[in-house]
């Protein structure tokens, strides 16, 4: 939720989630009309009927739509028995009054059947606010909570589809009834339905949620904003400077990997060189399966990180032959001759890794030695070498020469293969291209305690003389390094380099091409949060240490987990796809209108609706807070050339309180936050337009107070550009979907508002060095590069599917999708970022977003009634499409795709045919285009 406040609350903490007080009671009735027949033991025929009616025809218990009336708990709920239980049916003395005799060595056994159930009458009408479950091993694994007034007519109160058995908990049932009836759906086991024991309370303080005193949230009332970073300030740590004499100094940090940049999982040898395992025999593509490249090793936070610093003189007067000074600052002894230049393109056989020279260490007699003679040597400082000479000690290598290669000529397949002549080595000339890869080799005494492994491969890279660090893709002969172009880096030259592992999963997972080496310790300590439980410590990825800090921090009502739980591999979260499913890995934005008719959170689920809950010990629990796909609308449309679309739309239902107001968020991919945060506000508002263009476009700003300063800036991320920072981003996603606290919102109180916010007790939650931590990953995170050109893959290779393009598609959509269509109204295709950001990395890149980062009226078919700031419920910000095409790596069948912010668009066609208001012109234009243009424009899409 929004957090904003006044000026004169500077420093206060801001409105956000409250764990012990987020979820609302499950009241509302689902199902159809119909009459049950009344409670009591039956032939299996009677049952049957009995059965079908309670499933398939319940009464509707009142209007879905509107909020139904919360007992207040005082005290803790106090146990309450009902008066009999009846059954469908029951296996010999397994009766169904065992369930509330107090005894758990006796059980009702029901029928044989999935449709049987057991039902409980109080006598009277009674206030129902717990239920627990005793199961025997025969347990349910779906089953419906049913209330009834008279025994007839039963409305449908819990769903349960993934039943375990064993104990099972309802919490917040606030119901008044005098029946209740558990209704099988579908057995867990062979065996009929048992329980041992049913047990009930009132409501109570410990079973049921409290109604909550909400306030609004403040809106700035004026566009006077404080900019977010001053125009020019030190960076955190240099990458790149140069020195009085004109040498220059690139400094970077890589981490370990698995194995090298374009090893697979199949050998990839040219026509009679070798098995090719990327075709079969009939020339078709086969893939075996990734490589292991992009991953991170166990413990990849844990001294896997290390430094490198190249001194290049190669543009200093006078110097007529250039040399290369390479450093590496790891943080524990290494072997000496950690390092690599210039791979094998001359070898036909070396088509996957294999190297031609790897530079003169300062000491040859340090090779070999098998010890860990490359003592930890300190970070140097910014903007300075850390010794005149600019060689550490022995260990550090020079580079004085391209070293000599076979030449090659075509053979009868056309594989470039050696011609018997030579190419003789050179000295370094200014605009080489240089491969590079530094590598991990330590020894376990010089390791100590750490048990990890002791040798590492890391990230291959492209060094050109004289310029630095940039990212590469792979030509011929054998996808030999070249620079990629710049019109190819969307995320400047921190773009993640074209991917030859088919590790499409990781691409959003990278660092900054460009990452400074202290830097590089900091992107993976922020990494291991974001994929840390915050109840359990535990990492999701497995070998990787537990971190202890985080057990406990998780609130006991919340959404997911981790931040990974939603942000798959650090994209979309799953999107809606069929009737029933739990909408837990997204968001659902709740509010109501209070006396004055403002918008206020919602005062059972607060400012959003967690849907999961656990016990002290992770037992998963069910307070009726879920938010399920109900249905799906469908509405069909015609494009010029006859082809038809079917546009999706999911309708959600509550367990409990359907809100006055909510929206269902999906979550964005996280990448290109911190060079979004590093755009100036002058920038973006320079496209706010006070008039309409001629299609209508017309863009607005979105101003909010700072929760940590008071002060009015301009907001840029999240649906409506309601957040100002990374930083206010992830503090309020925390607490949001996790419960869990940060300095920004230290109470969950804050849920309810500002109010509460301010005066609520502070909760143990993430530390400010633990936040920033979160904070700089996130402004770390690159963009993929354009794939907008042809690989060099080796002869006769299958090229892979993510590198597989047709240029002249490609930009052909990209002239359709500026000038035809004139999507760039919005989706704007070029910024340039200030140079007052912390981070090096991210100053004075030139980046391709395609996104205003302002708020556009989007029409009534994608508006919902959530206001946030000055965004209404027609108003989203215009989201970047970089990284657009990797959504379905991304998602690696782990859900779903989905676009737009609620998911309903299950490919790009249908997210441009939803666009309305001011997207409505472009959205014509494209139903108009021929099939030939509209298959280019999506070349274009599924390039970025």
């Amino acid at each position: 939720m929004s957090t904003e406040r006044g000026p004169g609350a500077a420093r206060r903490t801001a409105a956000a989630h409250t764990a012990a007080i987020v979820l609302a009671a499950s009241l509302v009735a689902c199902g159809g009309g119909g009459e049950d027949q009344s409670a009591t033991d039956q032939s299996e025929a009677d049952a049957g009927r009995a059965t079908a009616l309670a499933v398939g025809d319940s009464a509707q218990a009142g209007d879905a739509d509107q909020a139904s009336e919360q007992v207040e708990a005082k005290g803790p709920g106090v146990p309450i028995k009902p008066v009999k239980a009846t059954a469908s049916g029951h296996d010999g003395n397994m009766v169904p009054g065992n369930a509330i005799d107090g005894n758990l060595s006796t059980r009702w056994a029901g029928n044989n059947a999935d449709k049987a159930w057991i039902q409980f009458d109080f006598g009277k009408k009674v206030e129902l606010g717990y239920l627990k479950l005793t199961w025997e091993n025969a347990y349910g694994k779906a089953y419906t909570l049913q209330v009834s007034d008279d025994g007839v007519k039963w409305k449908d109160l819990r769903k349960q589809t993934a039943g375990t058995g064993g104990i099972e908990e309802y919490f917040n049932l606030g119901v008044t009834n005098r029946y209740l009836r558990l209704q099988g759906v579908t057995r867990g086991t062979q065996y009929p339905y048992s329980l041992y024991e049913v047990e009930f309370k009132t409501p109570g303080s410990d079973n049921t949620l409290p109604k909550l005193a909400t306030s609004a949230t403040d809106v700035p009332k004026t566009d006077a904003y404080v900019p977010m970073l001053p125009l020019k300030q030190p960076p955190q740590e240099s990458t790149q400077f140069t020195l009085a004499d004109g040498t220059l100094v690139t400094r970077f940090g890589v981490v370990g990997r698995s194995r090298h940049a374009r090893e697979r999982g199949e050998d990839w040898n040219e026509i009679g060189y070798g098995p090719n395992e990327t075709v079969d025999g009939a020339g078709n593509p086969v893939d075996k399966g990734p490589g292991a490249y992009l991953n991170f090793v166990p413990n990849y936070f844990k001294n896997r990180s290390w430094g490198v610093e190249i001194i290049d003189n190669s543009r200093v007067a006078g110097v007529t032959k250039p040399t290369l000074r390479v450093n590496q600052y790891y943080q524990q002894a290494q072997l000496a001759g950690g390092h690599s230049f210039f791979r094998g393109f001359d070898r036909p056989g070396v088509t996957g890794y294999g190297w031609m020279a790897s530079g003169q260490l300062v000491d040859p007699d340090l090779y070999g030695t098998g010890r860990a003679d490359c003592p930890v040597v300190a970070k140097p400082p910014n903007g300075k070498l850390l010794n005149d000479s600019g060689l550490n000690d022995g260990c550090s290598v020079t580079l004085d020469n391209y070293p000599g290669h076979a030449d090659l000529s075509p053979d009868a397949n056309g594989v470039l293969v050696p011609n018997g002549q030579t190419i003789p080595a050179r000295a370094l000339v200014a605009g080489d291209v240089i491969e590079f890869t530094p590598s991990f080799f330590s020894t376990r005494e010089a390791m100590g305690s750490d048990l990890g492994g002791l040798r590492y491969y890391t990230t291959e890279l492209t060094y050109v003389m004289g310029t630095g660090l940039r990212p590469w893709y792979g030509v011929q002969p054998r996808l030999m390094n070249a620079p990629l172009p710049s019109e190819t880096l969307q995320g400047g030259i921190g773009s993640v380099s074209y991917d030859y592992a088919d590790n499409g999963a990781y691409m959003f997972q990278q660092q900054q091409n460009n990452i400074g080496m202290q830097n590089m310790q900091r992107f993976v300590d922020g990494r291991r949060l974001l994929h840390t439980n915050m109840r359990t410590g535990e990492h999701n990825e497995p070998g990787n240490d537990r971190y202890d800090p985080a057990i406990g921090l998780l609130g006991p009502r919340f959404n997911q987990s981790s931040c990974f739980g939603c942000h798959v591999n650090n994209g979309r979260s799953p999107a809606p796809s069929e009737i029933g499913q739990k909408l837990d890995h997204m968001a659902l934005r709740a509010a109501m209108l209070n006396a004055e008719g403002k918008q206020v959170p919602h005062d059972r689920y607060g400012a959003a609706v967690q849907m999961n809950a656990a016990s002290s010990d992770g037992k998963p629990q069910d307070w009726g807070t879920g938010v399920r796909v109900k249905s799906f609308t469908n509405k069909e449309v015609l494009l010029a050339d006859g082809t038809k679309v079917v546009l999706r739309q999911p309708l959600i239902e509550f367990d409990g309180d359907k809100p006055a107001i909510f929206s269902l968020r999906a979550a964005m991919p996280l990448i290109g936050g911190g060079l979004l945060e590093s755009v100036l506000e002058s920038d973006i508002l320079s496209r706010v337009r006070q008039t309409p263009d001629a299609d209508g476009v017309k863009g607005q700003a979105n101003f909010v107070y700072d929760p940590e300063t008071g002060d009015v800036r301009l907001g840029r991320f999240g649906w409506k550009a309601s957040k100002v920072s990374l930083r206010h981003q992830a503090a309020s996603a925390l607490l949001d979907d996790m419960s869990v606290t940060s300095p920004l919102y230290p109470s969950r109180d804050c849920l309810a508002g500002p109010d509460t916010c301010k005066t609520g007790k502070p909760d143990h939650g993430v530390s400010a060095e633990e936040l920033q931590k979160i904070e700089q990953y996130l402004q770390l995170l690159a963009v993929p590069a354009q794939r907008s050109l042809v690989s060099g893959f080796p002869k006769g290779v299958s090229p892979l599917k993510d590198l597989d393009v047709n240029p002249k598609q490609v930009a052909a959509g990209a002239k359709l999708f500026s000038n035809t269509l004139r999507c760039t109204s919005c989706h704007v295709a070029e910024m340039k970022t200030g140079k007052g950001h912390l981070m090096e990395e991210l100053r004075s890149q030139t980046i391709k977003p395609y996104s205003d980062l302002l708020l556009h009226d989007m029409g009534s078919d994608l508006a919902d009634n959530y206001t946030e700031g000055r965004a209404k419920g027609n108003m989203w910000r215009t989201p970047p499409l970089w990284g657009i095409g990797y959504t379905d790596r991304a998602m690696e069948g782990q859900g779903t795709v989905g676009y737009l912010h609620d998911g309903r668009a299950r490919n790009l066609t249908e997210a441009v045919m939803w666009h309305g208001g001011e997207a409505t012109a472009s959205r014509q234009r494209f139903a108009a285009l021929s099939a030939a243009d509209r298959a280019a424009l999506m070349a274009f899409l599924r390039s970025l």
